[in-house]
């Protein structure tokens, strides 16, 4: 029987923000989900690290982790595009993207840097 469990990492911040590092080992999927909100004319850049280390290791070794996959068009001869982060420019906005499945992952953090104005929420869907 499968779970998912849905976990909040930013919660409508309004500046640069470093999410905890979130335990997420098991997961047979993992989805991002980037929103910007209160957008008047900035930028929030959203980037992963991610981590294999134990879930009873007190302070993992993040690394910068280009293996999600974004929600971008493409044809059906093209390779998926895979990326650290993403960014929502100058509009209120959502924005996914996936763990590629072929990663070990245990521990994700995501980061959003902000230009200029709004508020950044971020989560992470994780199906078990």
């Amino acid at each position: 029987m499968r779970s998912t469990k849905i976990i909040t990492a930013l919660n409508a911040v309004t500046d640069t923000t470093v999410s905890n590092k979130i335990y997420v080992g098991g997961a047979k999927r993992i989805a991002l989900l980037f929103r910007r909100a209160a957008n008047a004319g900035g930028t929030s850049t959203f980037s992963v690290k991610a981590s294999m280390d134990a879930e009873d290791t007190v302070t993992p070794t993040m690394t910068a982790f280009n293996l999600c996959i974004d929600n971008v068009t493409n044809s059906n001869s093209q390779n998926l595009t895979r990326a650290v982060g993403k960014a929502i420019a100058n509009s209120n906005g959502d924005a996914f993207m996936w763990i590629d499945p072929v990663a070990i992952v245990n521990w994700l953090e995501i980061t959003v840097t902000q230009t200029a104005d709004g508020t950044h929420s971020a989560w992470i869907i994780a199906e078990y």
